[in-house]
């Protein structure tokens, strides 16, 4: 054989089991599902490629077991500070992977701990806490240059039968044909947003609106619930303190979610934020997340910080 001969297949070391097994689950996961057709029917979207994009980041890298590099956006999009909800989703994804398929998340509760850069990768740590006959516990940590700059607990379940309950669409809220025009944010340019009415002043994003991705996505109930976790950071329920917020920053520090319900986000998804408190230049608000149909499909909490607007306020609002 010449000496720089490619080493064949059989004379490689194998891999470490855990470390083969987890590329192999995480394989059938990341593909078991393409992308479907839209199928609410109301009419035609912006055509983006930034969904595509936004796909791609839930693609994650093994680097060992329970260890994942989560990638940043490119082009446009790698600029600036790491949108919270991305490296949420990411985290979410990186649980996803280390549990059964059979079980789904049924809620999860993060720290934001500094902001995260969109020009390097996030590398994703995850403790198995528990698996028991029907829940596993998941501790996810995410950072960046060394430090961390998200934690999470996820938990997740087998779905199983019992009561239902849950509310319907909030009183006064329109349906997407008749709420407003629909725009394309440039902090999140894969969905598209009606808002629900005027918010004055106004806002970047209101304290309700309709949004959908502006392409379709797998049927996959976990991608689905990836991309509902991404969604819950956008916007803030101001309220009656709208005027008192109009000038400030109010970056995320704690976030919790409990998912009820799949729900489709390439479908028109409903999002309505109420504050609860404010104090100690701190606002806690509410927020519930319906399908087109009235679904209840999840409910959310965050707490931020309210502090003066200022130039670079990312680098250091924490």
């Amino acid at each position: 054989m010449p000496e720089n001969a490619p080493t064949e297949p059989e004379d490689l070391a194998p891999e470490p089991d855990g470390i083969a097994r987890a590329r192999d689950d995480s394989h059938a996961r990341h593909h078991r599902a393409a992308p479907g057709p839209v199928t609410d029917g109301s009419g035609p979207r912006p055509a983006r490629d930034d969904g595509h994009e936004l796909l791609n980041l839930l693609e994650l890298e093994i680097l060992d077991v329970d260890l994942f590099r989560a990638p940043s956006p490119t082009g446009r999009e790698a600029l600036g500070r790491l949108f919270g909800g991305q490296v949420a989703a990411q985290a979410l994804r990186a649980a996803m992977l280390t549990v059964d398929e059979d079980r789904v998340p049924h809620s999860m509760h993060g720290y934001f701990l500094r902001p995260g850069r969109r020009d390097i990768p996030t590398i994703v740590h995850v403790d198995r806490d528990r698996d028991g006959r029907s829940v596993s516990s998941r501790r996810v940590t995410a950072t960046q240059t060394g430090h961390v700059i998200f934690s999470m607990s996820a938990s997740f379940q087998v779905a199983d039968s019992g009561p239902e309950l849950q509310p319907a669409l909030p009183d006064g809220i329109p349906l997407p044909d008749d709420a407003g025009e629909s725009q394309l944010l440039a902090p999140f340019p894969s969905f598209e947003i009606r808002p629900v009415s005027p918010q004055h002043p106004p806002v970047l994003l209101p304290d309700a609106y309709w949004a959908r991705a502006t392409v379709p996505l797998p049927d996959d109930p976990l991608i689905q619930a990836c991309m509902l976790a991404y969604l819950t950071d956008m916007g803030v329920g101001r309220g009656v303190l709208a005027t008192e917020l109009a000038n400030t920053q109010q970056p995320s520090i704690d976030h919790a979610v409990w998912f009820h319900r799949p729900v489709r986000l390439d479908e028109w998804t409903l999002f309505v934020m109420r504050p609860l408190s404010a104090q100690g230049g701190r606002l806690l608000y509410t927020g519930v997340v319906h399908g087109v149909d009235g679904t209840l499909a999840a409910t959310m909490i965050q707490e931020c910080l309210v502090r003066p607007l200022a130039p670079g306020w990312g680098d250091s609002a924490r």
